[in-house]
């Protein structure tokens, strides 16, 4: 779980009474030699195979590592091509060519937007190879759609998936925009492309999405309207047969009314979660709301017949800021003995 700007390694217990409990930070990024003394401060993180690609909380100059915290700790620290944009997003995946070798880990940057600042729009997309500790362009990348910066994605069979919609092109200034067509979309790390557009479970405009793994086989997708109440968050579960050019959804996994238990919505960039299909609960994580301000780091437990349980997971870093900085990541983790050395 990434909490605060560090990784911590969680103990969760969804039975009678459930909890979350810290078992550790994990700091072993301070191998670092620019490190701090508590370890390097960390903005966003994908796992992906036992591995979580992070990025490092640096406006001006972000670095790149893939780090396996399993046996030691074992990072690679990634130089740009050219240079890192603040922008930038990323994800890690892995080919599907032969199963009988190692995975060949990969991770794709990329970054597609209209920079005021220097009039011009700035559109790149590149593949890193761990094999051969060199970037390539992607080639045949002229998107039709736009993935917001908050969109983390998930990691599944080696592919990424993310949540996408329409891309708007020549639009006047100061027009309303009031729908645009969403989906998803995978980037298949073997054929090193995006597939087609996917279809999703319900219709979004300006709403939170997020994705979640569920096993190594399937993933989740939660969804809350924005505006007015009721707040009711929604949960999919796919099916299991899921392959970059096909995705299909069963029923509905979990409906809950937020209003009577928070009232509030979740934040438009956060709603990281993850699910327990046995139990048939969600956990949601968020920030908890003061006079004007965020003030702790929370995770909501929901689930069916009205359970809800909400976690104190500590004070924010700074809970004098308005603004909803830093939101809490989690994602389910199996250690690996992936060398990436």
């Amino acid at each position: 779980m990434l909490v605060d700007y560090k990784v911590y390694l969680m103990s969760v217990d969804l039975l009678t009474p459930s909890s979350l409990e810290r078992i550790g930070k994990l700091v072993s990024l301070n191998h670092d030699p620019a490190a701090a003394a508590d370890g390097v401060d960390i903005s966003y993180i994908f796992h992906c195979d036992g591995l979580s690609l992070c990025i490092t909380k640096d406006i001006t100059n972000p670095r790149v590592v893939v780090w396996n915290p399993y046996g030691g700790g074992q990072t690679r620290w990634i130089e740009p091509r050219d240079s890192y944009n603040r922008f930038d997003r990323y994800a890690l995946g892995y080919e599907n060519n032969n199963c009988s070798l190692p995975p060949s880990h990969k991770v794709l940057r990329f970054v597609d937007f209209y920079d005021w600042s220097l009039n011009c729009h700035v559109r790149e997309f590149e593949l890193y190879s761990c094999n051969s500790n060199s970037w390539k362009v992607v080639v045949d990348v002229n998107p039709d759609w736009s993935i917001e910066f908050c969109q983390r994605g998930v990691s599944l069979k080696g592919n990424t998936y993310l949540f996408a919609e329409e891309k708007l092109v020549d639009v006047a200034p100061g027009t309303e925009i009031s729908d645009l067509r969403d989906f998803l979309l995978c980037f298949d790390f073997t054929k090193e492309r995006f597939g087609p557009r996917l279809p999703l479970p319900f219709h979004s405009f300006g709403d939170i999405v997020t994705l979640s793994s569920v096993g190594e086989e399937k993933f989740a997708v939660l969804f809350q309207k924005q505006g007015l109440p009721p707040y009711t968050v929604k949960i999919w579960i796919s099916s299991s047969k899921i392959e970059p050019d096909a995705v299909s959804w069963n029923k509905l996994f979990l409906s809950v009314d937020m209003k009577p238990l928070t009232g509030f919505v979740f934040l438009d960039n956060g709603g990281s979660f993850f699910v327990d299909e046995d139990e048939e609960v969600a956990v949601v994580l968020d920030k908890a709301r003061g006079e004007f301000r965020l003030t702790h780091n929370i995770a909501c437990i929901i689930g069916k017949n009205g359970h809800f349980k909400q976690v104190d997971l500590g004070e924010r870093a700074d809970p004098s800021l308005k603004l909803p900085t830093n939101i809490p990541v989690v994602c389910s983790y199996v250690p690996s003995s992936v060398d990436i050395m």
